[in-house]
């Protein structure tokens, strides 16, 4: 099972302009990020994993984020999701690894998605430039680390972050 699903709400928790404080993040974009992003990966896990005890073998791969592991500015909502999906991810991983099921995540750094399209072209470049890969992420690069923990190599990796992000985590 792939826990894949992700939404953005960005924001600042609090906004000040000139000593004063003029916006805040809301509870409601706080509340539906943390309600796909990481109760979302609770649910689905949580039904499932009754199956995969019983059957005695399964896979759970969890999408995390590179912000996950070294925050974001402006990312409040997100950041706690993708770090509260690795802390999961590393309980699971010691919940079920006794029963045949592992449970890893994949942190992917800056990839080229519907999620990226609609950031400025400044911003794009900026992450590229810290990359020392030289390039956003593709699709596929993540596609290949779910493949890779999914398949029966991978069976004696569990509670693991696989960072699939050009090593932008180095460089940071």
């Amino acid at each position: 099972m792939i826990n894949n699903a992700g939404i953005l709400r960005d924001g600042l928790l609090v906004k000040v302009k000139d000593g004063e404080v003029v916006g805040k993040m809301s509870e409601a974009d706080f509340d539906a990020v943390i309600n796909v992003n990481l109760k979302g990966v609770f649910n689905c896990t949580q039904a499932i994993v009754p199956i995969m005890i019983k059957q005695g073998y399964g896979r759970i791969i969890n999408a995390s984020s590179v912000v996950g592991l070294y925050g974001n500015f402006g990312q409040t909502n997100y950041v706690a999701s993708k770090a509260g999906v690795i802390g999961m991810t590393k309980v699971w991983a010691r919940e079920f690894g006794k029963r045949g099921v592992t449970v890893n995540a994949v942190a992917p750094g800056f990839i080229a998605t519907d999620m990226t399209k609609g950031m400025p072209e400044k911003i794009l470049a900026g992450m590229v430039e810290r990359t020392p890969v030289g390039r956003m992420g593709q699709p596929q690069d993540v596609a290949a680390a779910y493949l890779f923990l999914a398949s029966d190599e991978a069976s004696f990796i569990n509670g693991h972050v696989l960072g699939v992000d050009g090593g932008v985590v180095v460089g940071t």
